[in-house]
């Protein structure tokens, strides 16, 4: 009987596959030779990924009969069990499993999982149950079990099988080779190098013009559909293509031969004479940097002019030098003058004519606007948030010099896309919000480069404030100012990359029980990077937005286009609303206009408070979602309704005073939202050190909390002792021949220690 089961156990292991019976040698050479495990060659990142990798439930056995049972009878689970924890606990096995690409947390995982799987089963696989007979009759060896194990964990891991193929999808060594059809040209690559206000994209646009085909690729919509509008007034015909929407300059039917774009929408496939790409620097930018890379390796041009400042030469050159290509370099000069004042404004009692004041929140904005109206004069107001309309609206109303309006208080929004006739800039504050490579939110002195950049809009050539001035609000954050100023912003060291949808496709082939967030996840630590040039942009927002709509089900191709949507994640009604249009898709139901207003509240009113005027930008926003895809099929009624909601927008924005004061009055007996609440002093005291704790340095660090908003709640629990100390001095005035010392030692506990003291001097 024994010579039996051996038989029929060496026929079932002969009709395995070929990899199956090569495991099964390697396990018997293992036992044989008695090998020590190897040395992990994997290097540590390697085995943090797999903690990436998600078990897939393997399911039970479906067979009706139990065949194996038939053969050579039932197996006892009890002794079933100790085989199995005495094969997990063997030197050999965990050798075998290093060897095939099983480091200790995924042995762990399929340990448990093979283990669920063989006592839980109701019959076993034939072949798997007749080798644990045999280990159970003494005829087999507890090694015979492993390419069983290897079999049930490659189907848990999936990725066991394809760990080179994964590797090769994501080695991004070589970006430049993607694009062979512009590999295929010789480009003319020309560098038109300067600071602001120096000319240089209007001379790379001048060729442009010139060309008989082109593409101008800006990193705002304002600037694509400024390109737009003065190319057909021109009498270029010019089409815009931003991620929202496509405009037509001659019709419908006829796409003209010059684009004007977002960057992300630059086609990588349409040749053309001449490419324009815009502000190159933002190629390090940590967020959307991948698409300044992509437009530059990718363009199929003649003649590709790339503007911005001068320490991105050097990584186009490094660049350059893996295509073949070489950089013509144009220099250009300031063409006004730009002079840093020797003293701060100090007070907003100074501001005149042509000042424009720039902060780094809302809530500064909303302060510094509301206390300049108060002193009489007029303010335009610029922030990120606002739709282009309203802020051409308000940079129209700064500029013209018949309007009464001659101050701008602003965000660095005005850094680039708008054209501003301004005097003076003020930097209320150095300190400003940024996003690490980790995501993370931190408050950092702003860059050499943004300094540059936002300053540099003061002094306009050929407008009535020719000679630019510079100073700070706080006369403490003067000298650092000029000592940025008097910098040349840093070489850039690397241009940014980010997963196609092509290659998290072909992760999904090979990963098909993977989330899309999870696919980013292992993408984003298995891939090579050559770092003396590239990195990887940071992903999280990306992540967001697949891990919300992950429950939805989705096409791949529709999700990654779905999450590429560029949304404020701070914003719960734009969250909630792209919950919705990504459900109403999944259900191949239209996004019709009349799903849009009955989910944003259409008709629009004006704005009464600043909560309102949030929650119209935030429908505006919204609007933005509205893509061309099957069933996008309102695309023009959409956009229409954009533009009436911009003009109620700038209506709200023209009157934020009087919008904070309504603010104000709805909020009266509840708890007050701090960005809405009137500070009586603008500038913003520094705090000592000994104010602060490891929590408010964290929270100042993540950009939770601004010295702002620090400074104000000091004041308020200053306020807060103050009020008990004067009530609790007048209780005790009326009842000190009464209070027992217990009343006493509980008191003391609830009032400031200066209190304390002159209760205990009292008492003595």
């Amino acid at each position: 009987m024994q010579n039996t089961r051996r038989c029929i156990s060496l026929i079932c292991v002969t009709r395995q596959s070929p990899s199956l019976r090569a495991t099964y040698g390697a396990v018997a050479a293992a036992r044989c030779l008695h090998r020590a495990p190897p040395q992990s060659s994997r290097k540590k990142h390697e085995t943090n990924v797999s903690t990436l990798f998600k078990p897939v439930q393997v399911q039970a056995n479906v067979d009706c009969e139990d065949v194996g049972s038939e053969l050579v009878g039932k197996l006892e689970k009890s002794e079933l069990l100790k085989i199995l924890n005495k094969f997990t606990q063997r030197r050999e096995t965990k050798s075998l499993c290093s060897e095939n690409g099983l480091d200790s947390y995924l042995q762990q995982q399929a340990f448990g999982s093979f283990r669920r799987y063989c006592i839980e089963a109701e019959n076993l696989p034939v072949d798997l149950h007749i080798i644990f007979s045999d280990i159970m009759q003494g005829a087999g060896h507890i090694d015979d079990i492993f390419p069983y194990f290897l079999r049930h964990a490659k189907t848990v891991f999936p990725h066991l099988d394809c760990m080179d193929d994964l590797k090769k999808i994501s080695d991004l060594r070589q970006p430049a080779n993607w694009y062979t059809n512009a590999r295929a040209l010789t480009r003319k690559i020309v560098f038109h190098s300067g600071p602001t206000n120096s000319g240089k994209t209007y001379h790379a646009m001048e060729r442009y013009l010139s060309a008989k085909t082109g593409v101008y690729c800006g990193p705002l919509k304002l600037l694509a559909t400024e390109v737009y509008n003065k190319a057909n007034e021109r009498g270029t015909p010019c089409d815009l293509v931003t991620g929202e929407e496509r405009k037509f300059g001659i019709s419908d039917n006829s796409p003209a031969n010059h684009v004007a774009c977002t960057v992300e929408m630059t086609s990588v496939n349409t040749p053309y004479e001449v490419a324009v790409i815009d502000e190159i620097q933002q190629i390090r930018d940590p967020q959307r940097g991948w698409a300044w890379t992509r437009a530059f390796l990718g363009l199929i041009a003649d003649e590709v002019h790339v503007c911005g400042e001068a320490g991105a030469l050097e990584l186009l050159q490094k660049i350059c030098e893996t295509t073949g290509e070489t950089v013509e370099v144009r220099r250009y000069d300031r063409l006004t003058e730009l002079t840093v004042e020797d003293s701060a404004l100090g007070s907003l009692d100074n501001v005149m004519p042509g000042d424009c004041i720039v902060c780094f929140s809302k809530h500064d904005i909303y302060t510094v606007s509301r206390e300049i109206e108060a002193r009489g004069k007029e303010v335009a107001v610029i922030y990120g948030g606002l739709p282009p309309g309203t802020k051409l609206a308000q940079a129209a109303k700064f500029n013209d010099p018949a309007n009464s309006c001659k101050v701008m208080v602003a965000t660095d929004a005005i850094g680039m896309g708008l054209n501003l006739s301004i005097r003076r800039i003020i930097f209320y504050s150095l300190v400003k919000p940024t996003m690490n490579e980790r995501g993370e939110r931190e408050i950092d002195t702003i860059s050499v480069s943004s300094a540059l950049q936002i300053a540099g809009r003061a002094g306009r050539f050929r407008t009535q404030w020719e000679h630019g001035y510079v100073t700070a609000f706080k006369s403490e954050d003067l000298q650092t100012l000029q000592r940025i100023l008097a910098q040349t912003p840093d070489p850039l060291k690397q241009a940014g990359l980010h997963p196609t949808a092509d290659q998290i496709e072909l992760y999904a082939y090979h990963l098909p029980n993977s989330s899309l967030s999870n696919l980013m996840d292992i993408f984003v630590n298995l891939c090579t990077v050559d770092d003396s040039l590239y990195f990887m942009c940071n992903i999280e927002d990306f992540k967001f937005l697949a891990e919300m709509i992950q429950h939805v089900p989705l096409p791949l191709r529709a999700r990654y286009v779905f999450c590429c949507a560029p949304i404020n994640r701070k914003m719960p009604f734009v969250c909630s609303m792209f919950l919705k249009i990504a459900r109403q898709y999944s259900r191949n139901e239209p996004i019709t206009f009349e799903f849009i207003k009955s989910n944003c509240g259409w008709p629009f009113k004006l704005p009464k408070t600043i909560l309102d005027l949030v929650h119209l930008e935030s429908v505006f926003d919204v609007m933005d979602l509205y893509r061309f895809m099957d069933l996008f099929p309102e695309a023009g009624n959409v956009r229409e309704a954009q533009k009436e909601l911009d003009e109620i927008i700038q209506q709200g924005v023209f009157q934020i005073t009087r919008l904070l004061k309504n603010t104000e009055a709805s909020q009266e007996g509840e708890t007050p939202n701090y960005s809405m609440r009137r500070v009586t002093h603008v500038k913003e005291p520094r705090l000592p050190s000994a104010s602060r704790g490891r929590l408010t340095d964290r929270l100042l660090a993540q950009g939770l909390l601004t010295p702002g908003m620090l400074s104000e709640l000091r004041k308020e629990w200053d306020a807060q002792q103050v009020g008990q100390a004067a009530a609790a001095a007048a209780s005790t005035s009326s009842k000190e021949s009464q209070e027992s010392p217990t009343d006493d030692s509980d008191d003391e506990d609830s009032y400031p220690g200066s209190y304390k003291k002159t209760r205990r001097k009292r008492r003595k």
